[in-house]
């Protein structure tokens, strides 16, 4: 994988096919975020979803939200970790994902930080970014 490679939708496809689980990193209690639709879109197509957001108890109904991701890690094998934060605070989060030992990281629709993709990249993580679980899923082959 490279630079380019981060932003096309067969990294995208490659990550929804290969992992389960998703840590959704700035999940929003509030049903109009795109958040909170992204991380019930994920479920409702079989996804497992583990809500990260420090300022919230429960995202989705029946659900707890994590107060960061190495809480929630503590709790769930988390395999990718999907930021929904502003871009210059996306690198926090990749770096988090690096620790707890994700498989993939996903920096969402307009959260670009190619240094952090390129640290998650070089400790072996798949890297997608400025890409959106929601609208890249529906392409996956059907089996």
């Amino acid at each position: 994988m490279g630079r380019q490679d981060w932003y096309a939708a067969e990294s995208s496809r490659k990550v929804l096919s290969r992992y389960r689980t998703f840590a959704v990193v700035g999940c929003s209690a509030k049903p109009w975020r795109a958040s909170h639709d992204v991380a019930n879109y994920l479920i409702d197509v079989g996804y497992d979803v583990v809500c990260v957001n420090p300022n919230e108890s429960e995202c989705i109904v029946n659900i707890p939200c994590y107060p960061s991701l190495f809480a929630a890690a503590a709790e769930h094998d988390i395999e990718v970790v999907d930021i929904f934060r502003r871009a210059d605070q996306a690198g926090i989060h990749v770096d988090e994902a690096i620790h707890i030992g994700a498989k993939a990281v996903w920096m969402q629709l307009g959260v670009i930080d190619e240094d952090a993709a390129a640290r998650a990249e070089a400790a072996g993580l798949d890297v997608v970014m400025d890409r959106c679980p929601k609208i890249d899923h529906p392409s996956l082959p059907r089996v």
